[in-house]
């Protein structure tokens, strides 16, 4: 399964995120607007042995699932002492299941985020073994470096105090300095993000709590979604089975005051039931749950060894340990298939939401892009697309400075990308149809020369189209004022969902109008524009 996963990452195009987490590997900044650093660190540690390759930058991917699997494992063989099977069970789960036996292959801050929340897991469930509290620091510094994963991180904190509080222990702990010098370490640690966001008008977290704080209209269709999803990342078979196992294990760690029990049931319930909550309001990405399923995992390979002696009847723990058992073969099936699919099969059997192919093709486009460069003799590249921006830097490979000209915030303390070859010279610029028509070029005095237009496409499905302009008389400011149309980011949660497809791609609702100030927002260039 890792060798497939090393073939997946080397012969894949990489997917628009990953591109954008590239451009973040080539900085030298504290931390970036849309996420912690851990991913551009992971990419630069990859692309350090294998280059700018498909395979350096999702290395760290690779790494991060073979450290799972080994701390899950660990953790399982201590728990139950050393019963080899549930220790294969633990080691095999993982691979069932869609994202972790393929998609660990793509970058994400999430692949950052899984092995550091397993290794602060795996030291509480060391401390209980041992109760040595020097087992808290280690904790901390993994709390630490998840955080500097990803923000939702946060998310564990509930277990953890449940693991310190509801046991008979928790007075010992709580006057113990060592819980204490854990959450100073893990702060300490996470001190990059604080400081470039104390310098940045805490940018961060305010873009990453609009999720959070967004209110929107029930609808059950973006739940259906989410529950959807989950099926499809973690298994038909194997997500019934790690929530009856979660379920069962919070059941007895609660009843029994078991620390492990209580400490992985509420790993996963606790964020899972947080976002099925948001999900009736928000549409969840795809990522966003993945790092509390391995906790999951452990609970189904520990669980299956202790209801034979808990009085459960015969009947269902045959059943609970057929079901464990066909969740391997029946998810390793679909990962293999899935990975054929996408590596051998000709056809285009989901369409316009395809996840993989929603994002490929690029290479044409810049192509096309490169030709253009040659004919008009522009010396660099605008987009208003952070996507787009990300994937012609990584095909074009620094033959010419490509930037966003759009939302400079999320690019703040990154280098010059070579003012000297962009201002007063001629530029080519690259925009996704109708982003072309923003009105935000009144407020240039940039002159557009439409030049032709591109489409993107995957296995004869067209995905997105372009527009190739030629710039001149305009030099783009690439430190605009806070308050600049040029440097705000977008606020995705509150578009109206009918406005945006799978994968982020922007669609025009089927009836209907949008609000003028939501067009905005969104970019397009009239309310008449966002009619259907």
């Amino acid at each position: 399964m890792t060798a497939m996963r090393l073939v997946y990452a080397h012969a894949l195009d990489l997917r628009t995120d990953e591109a954008y987490y590239w451009t973040w590997s080539k900085e030298s900044v504290l931390s970036f607007l849309d996420h912690p650093p851990m991913i551009a660190w992971f990419i630069r540690f990859g692309t350090a042995i294998f280059g700018d390759t498909n395979l350096g930058v999702r290395f760290g991917g690779i790494v991060a699932m073979l450290v799972t699997q080994l701390l899950l494992a660990d953790i399982v063989r201590r728990v139950t002492s050393n019963n080899v099977r549930a220790v294969m069970l633990a080691l095999l789960l993982p691979e069932a299941a869609l994202y972790y036996g393929l998609l660990m292959a793509k970058v994400a801050p999430d692949t950052a985020l899984i092995p550091f929340s397993v290794a602060m897991l795996w030291s509480l469930v060391r401390l209980a073994q041992s109760n040595d509290g020097r087992w808290w620091l280690a904790a901390g510094l993994f709390t630490g470096l998840a955080l500097l994963s990803k923000f939702t991180a946060i998310m564990l904190v509930p277990a953890v105090l449940a693991f310190a509080l509801v046991p008979d222990w928790r007075w010992r702990w709580l006057r113990s300095p060592y819980p204490w010098l854990a959450a100073l370490i893990a702060i300490l640690v996470f001190s990059p993000v604080l400081i470039w966001n104390a310098e940045h008008d805490w940018a961060s977290f305010r873009f990453q709590a609009v999720r959070a704080t967004a209110e929107r209209a029930f609808t059950l269709r973006t739940a259906g979604e989410f529950i959807g999803m989950q099926f499809g990342l973690v298994g038909f078979v194997l997500l019934p089975v790690v929530l009856f196992g979660t379920a069962l294990t919070a059941w007895r760690g609660y009843r029994r005051r078991e620390p492990v029990a209580i400490l992985l049931s509420t790993a996963v319930l606790v964020p899972f039931l947080y976002f099925l909550w948001k999900s009736l309001t928000l549409r969840v990405g795809d990522t966003w749950p993945m790092f509390l399923w391995p906790a999951g995992f452990a609970a189904v390979a520990i669980n299956v060894t202790r209801m034979p002696f808990e009085g459960w009847s015969a009947g269902l723990v045959r059943s609970t340990i057929f079901w464990a058992r066909t969740a391997v073969p029946a998810g390793i099936a679909f990962v293999v298939c899935v990975f054929l699919y996408y590596m051998f099969a000709p056809w285009n059997l989901i369409g316009h939401t395809d996840p993989i192919g929603a994002e490929a093709g690029y290479d044409k486009l810049a192509a096309r892009v490169e030709a253009q460069l040659r004919a008009t003799g522009a010396t660099w590249v605008a987009t208003t697309d952070y996507r787009t921006y990300a994937m012609l830097r990584w095909f074009l490979r620094g033959k010419v400075p490509v930037i966003e000209v759009t939302e400079r915030g999320r690019f703040q303390g990154f280098a010059d990308p070579g003012m000297n070859v962009i201002r007063d010279h001629t530029g080519l610029y690259v925009g996704r149809e109708p982003e072309d028509r923003l009105p935000l070029w009144d407020e240039t005095s940039a002159v557009r020369q439409p030049l032709e237009r591109v489409v993107r496409t995957w296995r004869g499905t067209v995905m997105d189209s372009y527009a190739l302009q030629k710039l001149s008389g305009w030099t783009p400011d690439l430190l605009p004022p806070p308050d600049s149309t040029f440097f705000r980011w977008r606020v995705l949660a509150f578009l109206p969902s009918p406005l945006v497809g799978e994968g982020g791609r922007r669609r025009l609702p089927d009836e209907g109008c949008l609000s003028a100030s939501a067009v905005r927002v969104e970019g397009y260039p009239s309310p008449e524009r966002a009619c259907g």
